[in-house]
């Protein structure tokens, strides 16, 4: 027989790409990681926490402008971005809808199966390679010559060290640079 759901025992269990389940009242808006029950540390993201979180916000607008969404959402976003997470590794991204309990404050939860400093090296290889698309798509040979001459030189482990370190991942208080 199942247990009534009262209110405020933390509702239906999430599982996790490691097969664990929590209640998605686990995490919380300014978490970033999980220390899971498995032993492992797990990347967390909500539909709330900004596309900045992982790429200045110069670059965020950026995406927004150029990416056009045909979806609810008025413009790119942390949900595209973790959907196209979730196309490069579907075993290891769990999702869970929340938007019908109020308390969390978001609609969505991603845990990954793998660190948040991964799942930021991740994304950037994600948005590197769709701006190299779409770079690509453009006529103008020398913006495509210059994109592929920075990319030549880009280091995502660096970039991603040191936009780590500036939006200081250490606590929830970190704003957008």
């Amino acid at each position: 027989m199942p247990e009534p759901r009262v209110p405020g025992s933390g509702g239906d269990r999430m599982e996790l790409p490691c097969g664990e389940t929590v209640s998605p009242r686990t995490f919380d808006l300014g978490q970033r990681e999980f220390d899971c029950d498995c032993g492992e540390t797990h990347a967390v993201v909500t539909d709330a926490h900004p596309l900045s979180r992982f790429v200045p916000e110069d670059i965020a607008a950026q995406l927004r402008t150029v990416i056009d969404t045909d979806d609810e959402y008025e413009e790119f976003s942390t949900v595209h971005l973790m959907g196209s997470v979730m196309e490069e590794f579907p075993e290891e991204i769990a999702v869970e809808d929340v938007s019908e309990d109020g308390q969390i404050g978001a609609a969505l939860i991603w845990v990954a199966d793998f660190d948040s400093r991964r799942l930021h090296r991740v994304v950037v290889e994600l948005l590197v390679e769709l701006m190299d698309h779409a770079v690509g798509h453009t006529d103008d040979e020398d913006l495509q010559a210059e994109f592929e001459s920075q990319m030549a030189e880009f280091d995502v482990e660096g970039f991603v060290e040191a936009y780590r370190d500036q939006r200081d991942f250490e606590d929830e208080y970190d704003r957008p640079v």
